[in-house]
């Protein structure tokens, strides 16, 4: 007995001494990643770089004109793709019946999630941009990005609506609630930090894509703000390609710099919604 205890125990260890190896494998690359960004980039951030505009063949001056188009764009993606998202996954997670036609919504809502980014890019150039005429815009980004997140976002929003206990949907309606007031008050509530979880993944991946709005509303150099949604806009992964594959003789810094502001508004995103999530699930009754 002592000594199937002994091996448990040491199977145990070795168990946790492997996962521990894995998470630290996993973990330090990105670390290193970040370190190294903020290494390279950080003597390039200042108030200057933050707020100005960019000069000289974009080789000094800000990137002001990128951060706001970055803004702009994630804030139109989110605009179009948060309300029908939950709103897909709400009608599959709570009055969709369950046959061969959901199923196949749901077997296509996956693979769509995997299509290449630039394959939006290039049926945004074709719908937006050419067929209805939006032109290179904030639009066309925009509709494109909300397009190509919609998957993350439905899948996760569908899971997490079905995690919450059925229980909660009984009760509710056994005293007198109709469904949707069910849906909106009960579950959609216990399911928010879920829903919040694929909307983010969903905007982040928006926010630091190239090839889509490259066809249907980045501009290569555009010092200025863009004044309305049918605008071309600079944008922060795009210029950070232009500058690091097409300006010659282009300071290291600003390109460090451009990646590292790029990093920040990714991480920012993913703490605000790490303390929304907090919050919520301190909040959950279950």
């Amino acid at each position: 007995m002592k000594s199937s205890s002994s091996t448990r125990n040491l199977l145990q260890r070795l168990g946790f001494g492997a996962m521990t190896l894995m998470t630290l494998a996993t973990v330090a690359p990105i670390v290193a990643v970040v370190i190294y960004i903020l290494s390279k980039g950080g003597s390039a951030i200042s108030w200057e770089f933050l707020t100005g505009f960019p000069h000289d063949g974009m080789r000094a001056g800000g990137i002001l004109p990128a951060i706001v188009g970055t803004l702009y764009l994630t804030l139109g993606t989110a605009l179009f793709s948060v309300p029908l998202g939950v709103a897909a996954a709400i009608y599959l997670a709570e009055y969709a019946p369950d046959n061969k036609w959901t199923r196949l919504i749901r077997i296509a809502i996956i693979n769509l999630a995997g299509i290449p980014s630039v394959v939006y890019g290039l049926f945004g150039l074709g719908l937006f941009v050419i067929f209805l005429n939006f032109g290179t815009s904030i639009l066309a980004a925009s509709l494109t990005l909300s397009i190509m997140t919609l998957p993350v976002i439905i899948s996760t929003s569908e899971e997490a609506l079905r995690a919450v206990p059925q229980a909660f949907r009984t009760v509710s309606i056994s005293v007198g609630a109709t469904r949707w007031q069910t849906i909106r008050r009960i579950v959609l509530k216990e399911a928010l930090p879920g829903i919040l979880t694929g909307v983010i993944l969903g905007l982040e991946r928006a926010a630091g894509e190239t090839a889509p709005i490259l066809f249907t509303g980045a501009a290569f150099f555009l010092p200025r703000l863009p004044n309305s949604p049918f605008d071309a806009t600079m944008a922060v992964p795009y210029h950070l390609f232009v500058i690091s594959t097409q300006v010659p003789e282009m300071p290291i810094q600003i390109q460090y710099g451009t990646a590292l502001v790029l990093l920040i508004f990714v991480l920012g995103m993913n703490l605000t919604a790490t303390v929304i999530r907090s919050r919520a699930r301190a909040k959950r009754q279950w």
